[in-house]
């Protein structure tokens, strides 16, 4: 049984952010062996990122705060408010904008930045994160 709280992960590296921005705790990893990370994610309000991740999908559930998701391929916006959910199963380029500060839940297949959206699957020593502007 695996059990860690959020003083582990800042224990562990696994507890990252950049302060004003985001902040991510990675809960599972690929070191883990369980074939999915799990990630609480915090956006700050006011901000505004861009993404885009060309090998991995994820689903991101809102659990607190409100903002929005702009797919960049369609032009679409969604509005994400708690209870909300989506999922980057077409390697979409998006771009979340927070209007209050954001709480995430992110699950999937993912992985660390290696340069142009390519990921590979986090591990213990990774250091970049799942919810970073490229």
């Amino acid at each position: 049984m695996i059990v860690r709280d959020t003083n582990d992960l800042k224990a562990n590296g696994s507890f990252r952010e950049k302060k004003g921005a985001w902040s991510s705790a990675r809960y599972l990893l690929n070191s883990d062996q369980l074939g999915f990370t799990l990630t609480q994610t915090t956006i700050a309000a006011g901000t505004r990122q861009t993404y885009e991740y060309k090998n991995h999908k994820e689903a991101n559930l809102i659990i607190e705060g409100h903002g929005n998701v702009t797919d960049e391929t369609t032009n679409k916006v969604y509005e994400l408010k708690p209870g909300s959910m989506y999922t980057l199963d077409k390697h979409e380029r998006h771009t979340v904008e927070a209007h209050t500060d954001m709480r995430l839940v992110c699950g999937g297949h993912r992985g660390g930045h290696r340069g142009q959206g390519s990921f590979t699957i986090f591990n213990s020593r990774s250091i970049c994160l799942n919810c970073r502007g490229i």
